[in-house]
């Protein structure tokens, strides 16, 4: 299994009350190259969390902390108007909060991050 350090977190870049999905995110990775989806857990506006990428997996969405980390996105990122603003539904920051609570019993030396953190980006806009 990979050593965990950290988890990442992210926006789709998309605009708020669209919904998609990991397997869209999934073909927009493709068409970019990618193997498969870059993330290991999306979260949907509903607050369903779907499986990206396995974990046993590096992830492709940080470039140079992919080896050690997760990525997890959530739908949306984006205003009306396509500017950074954190959409995240209530559903939506539920369910964030307890993927991570998770993850961080089974991961407990993990920190938690920002993809803006590593990249000159908003994301993930909150």
């Amino acid at each position: 299994m990979r050593k965990i350090n950290k988890i990442i977190l992210h926006c789709s870049a998309t605009m708020m009350g669209k919904n998609f999905t990991a397997k869209d995110i999934d073909q927009w990775h493709r068409r970019q190259g990618f193997q498969m989806i870059g993330y290991h857990y999306v979260i949907l506006l509903d607050g369903t969390v779907e499986i990206g990428r396995p974990l046993e997996l590096p992830g492709a969405h940080c470039a140079g902390h992919n080896a050690d980390s997760i990525g997890i996105c959530y739908i949306g990122g984006l205003d009306m108007n396509g500017k950074p603003y954190d959409t995240r539904t209530p559903q939506q920051r539920k369910a964030m909060q307890q993927l991570i609570d998770t993850l961080r019993e089974v991961y407990p030396n993990a920190t938690v991050h920002g993809h803006r953190e590593f990249a000159a980006k908003d994301c993930p806009c909150f």
